[in-house]
């Protein structure tokens, strides 16, 4: 049976046992895998003082493949669709670390991570599955760790439930 969307997970980084979104900064895979369309499941309520000022936020999450056999092969994330609120943008990049590899810990939600690419960081909007970014082949049961960044612009205007969503591509041998 090939690879279907129910068998890619999207699990926290922070620790095997984090449960928490605010620690998902990189570090061990958890065991908690992220629940999709639920308020505040990878972020944190954007503050009075954050909207004011404006903010940039990271977190880090390993996409998992947990077929039982197949490799997922030239597997791709990209952002399917991005932010509501016309005040916050939403970028990614891969990790670091290499597939089924630890992913740097940064020390803080408002520090970003030291990636490849220009200056340390690759940071992109990814938008639409021809600007997917490239993850390659992941062996059943493995994963790699995705960086999302989350930008509040200064001057944010109020807005309830603000969403995005990330997409995967990839093809299987069966």
């Amino acid at each position: 049976m090939p690879i279907t969307s129910s068998n890619i997970g999207e699990y926290f980084s922070g620790g095997s046992g984090n449960t928490n979104p605010a620690a998902s900064l990189g570090g061990v895979i958890s065991t908690t895998e992220l629940t999709d369309n639920t308020t505040h499941n990878i972020w944190d309520q954007v503050s009075s003082a954050e909207s004011s000022a404006g903010d940039t936020e990271y977190r880090c999450i390993y996409v998992k493949n947990e077929h039982g056999s197949l490799t997922w092969q030239n597997a791709a994330v990209y952002i399917s669709s991005n932010t509501t609120a016309t005040d916050t943008l939403v970028e990614i990049a891969l990790g670091s670390s290499a597939i089924n590899a630890t992913e740097q810990t940064i020390a803080n939600e408002s520090t970003a991570p030291t990636l490849p690419g220009a200056n340390g960081t690759n940071f992109s909007s990814a938008a639409g599955s021809g600007n997917a970014l490239a993850i390659g082949n992941i062996p059943f049961g493995q994963s790699k760790a995705i960086w999302i960044k989350r930008v509040i612009t200064a001057a944010a205007g109020a807005t309830n439930d603000d969403t995005y969503v990330l997409a995967y591509v990839g093809d299987t041998s069966a």
